[in-house]
C-alpha cells in the first residue's frame, strides 16, 4: 500500500466530497431551497463530514485522525437522518432520497473501515518530516 501524502487522495474523502456536492445540488431545488433551516443544517453536516476527514489527516497524529474520523462518521449519519425529513415532507423523491442515502451510507462504511484499519495498525501513521530543512 502506497503512502497517501494528501487527504485529496483518500477514497473516503472523495466519497464525502461527492456527498457534499449532491446535497448542495438537491437543496437548490424546489421547496427544499426555501427551507433555510433544514437546507443549512444538511449542508453543514455534509461539509463537516468532508472537512473532518481532511482536518484529521492534516493533524498528523493517528489518535487525532481517528477522533476526527469519528466526527466525520457522525456528520454523515446526521445527513442520513436529515434525508428522512426531506423525504417525509416531500422535498425529495424516493429516487433522490435513495441516491443520497446510499452515498451517505457508503461514506459511513468507508470511514468505519478506515478507522478500524488505523486502530489495528498503530504504526501506519507515524509523524515524519521528509527532508525537512530548517533555515533560520
Amino acid at each position: 500500500m502506497a503512502t497517501v501524502k494528501h487527504f485529496e487522495d483518500l477514497d473516503v474523502w472523495k466519497t464525502a466530497r461527492g456527498l457534499t456536492v449532491l446535497i448542495y445540488r438537491m437543496t437548490e431545488q424546489g421547496a427544499f431551497s426555501k427551507d433555510f433551516g433544514l437546507k443549512d443544517q444538511i449542508r453543514r453536516a455534509a461539509v463537516s463530514a468532508m472537512s473532518n476527514i481532511a482536518e484529521g489527516f492534516e493533524s498528523q497524529t493517528q489518535p487525532q485522525f481517528i477522533r476526527y474520523l469519528g466526527h466525520a462518521k457522525a456528520s454523515a449519519g446526521e445527513v442520513r437522518s436529515q434525508l428522512y425529513i426531506a423525504l417525509d415532507v416531500g422535498y425529495l423523491t424516493k429516487e433522490q432520497f435513495t441516491q443520497a442515502f446510499d452515498l451517505a451510507d457508503k461514506a459511513i462504511r468507508q470511514i468505519y473501515r478506515f478507522m478500524s484499519y488505523l486502530e489495528s495498525h498503530p504504526e501506519s501513521r507515524r509523524i515524519s518530516e521528509e527532508q525537512a530543512e530548517y533555515n533560520v
